[in-house]
């Protein structure tokens, strides 16, 4: 099911976008979101400071940053398949290591595992898979697998949550683990298997034009706090930005679906600017609007992410290139709450300047490519 050299392959089924979009949301909910629900029962249970689970889990983040490249060259080579359900005892191994962990060393050892699973098992690897599949047809079906994924904290935090209660933080990570191999492997073995790799358009790459990897903006709820909001407040608003996220999400399938990636990016990179200046300008009543535009706009990047290097570069060497591009930022991503908390305790609601200078920069970096593509 490779796309032939014209590109012209039909897209993704439903049942390939729901099955990913599935396996999706059972890899973020168990790696990335387990973090926020585990690290208290975790750190007490081992004698540890909270701050020691998420140094770990940031180290997985590394991980998963230095893992990228090698796992979207092995997608390029032989397809998404055969890696994402690689994938899957990956994560597997690594949560039961992790419910087996016995102090701070077996600990990270385990996220170390799970950081594997996240380098070669999250969205960038889907979305090298959709395109190692249907070449430039596969903006669609990326976005459709965000949609369904986008509701990974949704189902992954009150599960984790429940499963603690009912049977430990061990028992919890030996559940997430059985659901990788009994339901996420399943999921991605129903994937088509790929085509030889000349089969995927033959587009030469552009290398000497590489795209500003669009990164999530910052969370969003201590500054608004700082900005004057009560803490009930900011809890609620922080309610919006996942659905919001969401809606962003649904309105690039709708409407922005019709325009270049470049153009979506660039919108998705003002939002966040100009949700700051709305809580600055107004206070704590503009704080809704800027949980909204917040999470639409990364909702969208989410997809950019992965259709703008499509639009830019085209399908040939896609999974590598992906993991390049996604390095620095995963890096970074694991520095993020260390370096933003301290940008919180000297500044204040001023820390949101510091977010919105680094998407008004991402967004002069996009400004600076252009949509047409060599022929």
């Amino acid at each position: 099911m490779a796309s032939n050299a014209a590109g012209a392959a039909p897209g993704a089924t439903p049942a390939v976008v729901i099955a990913l979009g599935c396996a999706q949301t059972l890899a973020w909910a168990s790696s990335y979101y387990l973090a926020a629900i585990l690290a208290a029962p975790i750190a007490r249970d081992l004698g540890l400071a909270p701050a020691a689970v998420f140094a770990a889990f940031s180290a997985a983040l590394v991980v998963s940053a230095l893992v990228g490249p090698i796992a979207g060259r092995a997608i390029d080579r032989f397809g998404g398949r055969p890696v994402l359900m690689a994938t899957n005892v990956v994560f597997a191994a690594g949560l039961a290591a992790m419910a087996a962990a016995q102090g701070a060393l077996s600990l990270l050892l385990a996220w170390l595992v799970v950081g594997v699973g996240m380098g070669s098992g999250l969205y960038e690897a889907a979305f090298s898979t959709l395109v190692r599949l249907y070449g430039h047809q596969a903006r669609n079906a990326i976005t459709g697998i965000t949609l369904i994924a986008g509701f990974a904290s949704t189902v992954g935090w009150p599960l984790t949550a429940m499963l603690d209660a009912e049977v430990g933080w061990r028992g919890a990570c030996l559940a997430w683990a059985a659901l990788h191999l009994v339901v996420g492997w399943p999921l991605n073995a129903r994937l088509p298997r790929a085509g030889s790799a000349a089969a995927v358009d033959p587009l030469p790459s552009r290398a000497e034009v590489p795209p500003a990897a669009a990164s999530p903006a910052p969370a969003a709820q201590a500054p608004m706090q700082a900005a004057g909001a009560s803490l009930a407040a900011a809890v609620a608003v922080g309610a919006l930005v996942g659905p919001a996220q969401v809606a962003g999400r649904l309105l690039e399938f709708g409407l922005l679906r019709r325009l270049h990636p470049l153009l979506s990016a660039r919108l998705a990179a003002l939002a966040h600017p100009l949700g700051v200046l709305a809580l600055v300008a107004l206070g704590p009543a503009a704080a809704p609007a800027f949980a909204l535009l917040h999470g639409a706009g990364n909702g969208i990047l989410t997809i950019a992410k992965g259709t703008l290097p499509l639009a830019l570069f085209g399908a040939q060497g896609y999974g590598a290139r992906q993991g390049w591009l996604m390095l620095p930022a995963r890096a970074l991503q694991a520095l993020a709450p260390w370096l933003y908390g301290l940008a919180i305790a000297r500044w204040q609601a001023g820390a949101l300047w510091l977010s919105a200078a680094l998407m008004a920069s991402a967004f002069a970096a996009l400004l600076a490519l252009r949509a047409g593509r060599r022929p």
